[in-house]
C-alpha cells in the first residue's frame, strides 16, 4: 500500500481543520488515516453552519467526498479518542504513524460562572446549534425555550440562535444581550438578514438613546452609531413569524433569576460603560443593577477544549510549543508540548479549534488546517526514506485495536449507504437536509444496507 518514501499520517477529527491538513498531506504523497468522533464527516460544516444554507454545505461535502474517495485516504467514522473512548491518545500513537494531527475541535464547554447557571432553561449555543444541526445526542433533546429569549454575545453564533428562535421555534421576542456597544458588534452584516424583518426598530431606537451619553464619552455618536445599526437591516428574508427581536446594549448578566420550580424567570444585570483601551473599548461595569424578565437564557460566549481527551491541557486550550522556531508559519503553533517535561511531543500536532478554541468558522479552520498541513510536511521531510512504518501495518493495528475494544468504525461504504437512506428523506420537517439524530439508529441501517 505504501511505496518507499511515504509515511502515514493520523488525522483525529473530520471538520474543515482535519480535512484541510488531510487533502494537503495526501496530495503530497502521504497515506492518511482519518479518524473521526462522529459517523459522519465535517464537523463544523456538518454540524455547525446553519442548516438552510444548502449551498455552502453542499460544496464543503463534495470537497470532503473527492477527499476521502482518494486512494490514500482511510476513513474511520464513529471512533472516539481520549480517556474511557474507543482509542486513547497513548494507543494513537502506539499505532506506529510517522505523525498525528489532532484536529477534534472544542468539544468542552465554557463555564459560564455567574449565579443560577444550573437553571432550567440556561443553554449554551454550542448545544443549541447542535441541536438544530441534529447532531446525535443533541437532534432529538427537547429544548424549551419559553416565549422571551435572551441569547447572550454580538457574533455569527448570536445571530444563527436568533435565526433558529425567531424563524422555527417561532417565540415572541428575542433579545441579545451585548457586554459593549452597537458600535462593537461582531456579526457579519450579512447574517443579520435571516432575522432584520422581525427586528424591533422603535425599541432599538429606544435602547440606543438610552445609552446615548455613555457612547459620546468615548466617542461615538448615537444618531451615526444607530444610523450604521439599522442601515444593516436590508436585503431581510420575508417575515414568517411574528417574534420580534431587539438588544440590550452595555449591560452584563450578573445573575440568574428563577422561580420556585428553578426556572430561568429573569437576569440580574449590570449596566456598563465603555472605556478606551488602545484602538478599541472594553465595557466596565457600573455597580447599577436592574432586573430584565426572560423565560430562558442561551449563551453564545465561546468553548473550550475537552480536557479529558489526554493531551497537555491548561486554560481551556491544549499546550503548544513555547519555543519559535521563526519558520512560516511557525512550526510552534502546532507543536504539542509536554510542560512538565518542557519539550515538544515529538510528530504530534494540534489544528483548527483544537489549536485554537472557536477562532473564527469553516474558512478560518481549512486555512489552520493548510498551515499545519505546512509545519507537518516540514516534519516529515527530516525523516528518511526508509525510516518510517509501512501503511498497511498501521492500519492492520488500528483494525486490531478497535477490535479488541469492540468499537464500531463506519467506513466510506457505510457513509455511502447512510447518505442514501438521508436522501430519501428529503422534505421532512427539519431544517436543510434531513439528518438521523441517533448514532444506534445510523448504524442499524448501515449493517442492512450492507446485507
Amino acid at each position: 500500500m505504501s511505496t518507499e518514501g511515504k509515511h502515514v499520517i493520523i488525522v483525529a477529527g473530520a471538520g474543515p481543520a482535519g480535512m484541510a491538513v488531510a487533502s494537503s498531506l495526501s496530495k503530497a504523497g502521504h497515506e492518511v488515516i482519518i479518524l473521526n468522533r462522529d459517523i459522519k464527516f465535517g464537523g463544523l460544516a456538518e454540524y455547525g453552519i446553519f442548516p438552510s444554507k444548502l449551498k455552502l454545505r453542499g460544496g464543503l461535502k463534495k470537497q470532503y467526498w473527492e477527499l476521502l474517495e482518494r486512494p490514500n485516504v482511510h476513513y474511520f467514522g464513529n471512533i472516539s479518542i481520549g480517556n474511557g473512548k474507543d482509542l486513547t491518545v497513548d494507543e494513537v500513537q502506539k499505532l506506529g504513524a510517522d505523525a498525528v494531527v489532532f484536529s477534534i475541535g472544542a468539544q468542552g464547554t465554557k463555564a459560564i460562572g455567574v449565579e443560577g447557571d444550573s437553571a432550567q432553561g440556561v443553554f449554551h449555543a454550542k448545544d443549541v446549534v447542535y441541536h438544530f444541526n441534529r447532531l446525535p445526542g443533541f437532534g432529538d433533546r427537547p429544548f424549551e425555550m419559553g416565549k422571551h429569549v435572551a441569547v447572550i454575545g454580538a457574533g455569527d453564533v448570536m445571530v444563527d440562535i436568533a435565526h433558529w428562535l425567531v424563524r422555527y421555534k417561532k417565540v415572541e421576542r428575542v433579545t441579545a444581550i451585548v457586554r459593549r456597544g452597537p458600535a462593537e458588534r461582531k456579526y457579519n452584516p450579512k447574517e443579520i438578514r435571516a432575522v432584520c424583518a422581525n427586528m424591533d426598530v422603535e425599541g432599538i431606537t429606544n435602547e440606543v438613546d438610552r445609552i446615548k451619553d455613555r457612547l459620546a464619552a468615548v466617542g461615538q455618536n448615537a444618531d451615526d452609531v444607530l444610523k450604521g445599526l439599522t442601515e444593516e437591516f436590508t436585503k431581510c428574508e420575508p417575515k414568517v413569524s411574528e417574534a420580534s427581536m431587539g438588544f440590550k446594549f452595555l449591560a452584563s448578566p450578573k445573575r440568574i433569576l428563577v422561580d420556585g420550580k428553578n426556572r430561568v424567570c429573569g437576569l440580574e444585570m449590570e449596566d456598563n460603560k465603555l472605556d478606551p483601551k488602545g484602538e478599541d473599548t472594553v465595557a466596565v461595569g457600573l455597580k447599577q443593577y436592574y432586573e430584565f424578565p426572560c423565560d430562558s437564557v442561551v449563551f453564545a460566549v465561546g468553548d473550550k477544549v475537552d480536557e479529558t481527551v489526554g493531551l497537555p491541557y491548561k486554560s481551556g486550550m491544549f499546550i503548544t510549543s513555547p519555543n519559535k522556531t521563526g519558520n512560516d508559519p511557525d512550526d510552534a503553533l502546532f507543536q504539542a508540548y509536554d510542560e512538565t517535561a518542557q519539550t515538544v511531543i515529538d510528530g504530534v500536532f494540534l489544528a483548527g479549534w483544537a489549536r485554537k478554541a472557536s477562532e473564527g468558522l469553516v474558512g478560518i479552520a481549512k486555512r489552520d488546517g493548510d498551515w499545519c498541513a505546512e509545519v507537518v510536511n516540514r516534519y516529515l521531510s527530516t525523516k528518511s526514506p526508509g525510516n518510517h512504518s509501512d501503511a498497511k501495518v498501521v492500519l492492520d493495528k488500528l483494525a486490531a485495536v478497535l477490535t479488541a475494544h469492540r468499537s464500531h468504525p463506519v467506513g466510506l461504504e457505510g457513509l455511502r449507504i447512510l447518505e442514501s437512506q438521508e436522501r430519501s428523506h428529503w422534505g421532512e420537517d427539519c431544517i436543510g437536509e434531513f439528518k438521523y439524530t441517533s448514532n444506534q439508529e445510523m448504524l442499524e441501517l448501515i449493517e442492512r444496507g450492507k446485507s
